[in-house]
């Protein structure tokens, strides 16, 4: 059985026991956590699949670590004018491990 759930503006195929790396969620690691918004749940042969959402279908899962993704550098450079800046930016990420899918 798998889900595909929306989280942080992004979609995710979710199966039990699976670990996914999300936009930052409030919460320490052991939490557990609901994802509400289940776009499409998919049992063998059986598929259900929202208009937008699946109703009272909810995916489970406990928070595993609150981590930083890589560092971006954003690097700007205006020729010949002797001006040049460089930022660095590190999301704040949380990776969640899926516990459980209820259907409805």
């Amino acid at each position: 059985m798998f889900a595909v759930i929306k989280t942080g503006g992004k979609q995710y195929r979710v199966a039990a026991n699976d670990e996914i790396v999300v936009m930052t969620l409030e919460g320490e690691a052991g939490a557990a956590v609901t994802f509400g918004e289940v776009l499409m749940l998919a049992d063998g042969d059986n598929v259900q699949v929202g208009a937008p959402l699946v109703s009272g279908a909810t995916v489970t899962g406990e928070i595993v670590a609150q981590a930083r993704g890589p560092k971006v550098i954003a690097f700007k450079k205006r020729r010949r004018k002797n001006s040049k800046r460089k930022r660095g930016h590190r999301q704040d990420l949380t990776v969640v491990r899926i516990t459980g899918i209820q259907a409805a």
